[in-house]
């Protein structure tokens, strides 16, 4: 299936798609935030220290009203410099700059909900520095068309008592904005991410790419604001 094809889906099904977070279109807004390299508010030492960069993060939706700070998809991000987790692979060179999902950030505790019918399909502790954190992976079917949405970031509870084929109905609470201790050393947000094939991962999946192999990795991973429907209240 190809993003046309998917985006069709949704549409297709749009009455059934339920928030992921809370928002209210006539009260609350929405602040587009830049990982690129054109932020020049992104210092090494801001980066570096995980309680100064998340002051900057909710100082910079404080300023703007805003209840998230929202964007990412596609974006090349020179933040990645901060771990050796997004380090070429083995053999490689290229490091991994291209983001593949949307982030939603804001406070600590946020709920998360599930856009659509799902199962638990996996779920971990990715515990590096950089990394996930506490991870959640749904699996969705819309007629019969399976594919997976990833949920990284979240508070550490979210995965104590979760089990793999738990059916989560259409807008139940799982999960939780987890602090920058639980969640890989990043300010409280949300990873959300559009899968079509996730082969044989359980409880991670790539969230960035090398840019050379954007086209591959893209065509697998849909603009995720096909199931947020979020970006139409940027500058708003």
């Amino acid at each position: 299936m190809d993003h046309a094809d998917f985006t069709n889906l949704i549409k297709v099904h749009a009455s059934a798609i339920r928030p992921v977070v809370s928002f209210h279109s006539g009260a609350d807004r929405l602040l587009a935030m830049d990982f690129t390299e054109a932020n020049h508010e992104l210092t090494d030492h801001l980066l570096s220290d995980s309680e100064a960069f998340t002051s900057y993060i909710s100082s910079s939706i404080a300023r703007a009203g805003a209840r998230y700070g929202i964007g990412g998809y596609a974006e090349h991000r020179t933040v990645y410099r901060m771990s050796s987790v997004f380090d070429g692979a083995e053999g490689k060179s290229e490091p991994r700059r291209l983001h593949l999902g949307t982030d939603i950030w804001g406070a600590v505790g946020t709920v998360v909900m599930t856009p659509l019918d799902g199962w638990v399909h996996s779920f971990a502790f990715n515990n590096q520095s950089g990394d996930y954190g506490a991870t959640i992976i749904l699996k969705h079917e819309l007629a019969g068309i399976i594919f997976y949405t990833l949920y990284g970031h979240l508070a550490l509870k979210d995965i104590q008592d979760c089990k793999e084929g738990a059916f989560l109905p259409a807008g139940s609470v799982f999960a939780h904005f987890g602090n920058w201790s639980e969640n890989g050393g990043w300010p409280p947000h949300l990873h959300f991410q559009l899968i079509l094939d996730i082969g044989l991962q359980k409880g991670d999946y790539p969230g960035v790419c090398p840019y050379s192999e954007k086209d591959h990795w893209l065509a697998n991973c849909p603009d995720p604001d096909n199931l947020l429907q979020l970006n139409q209240y940027l500058n708003k």
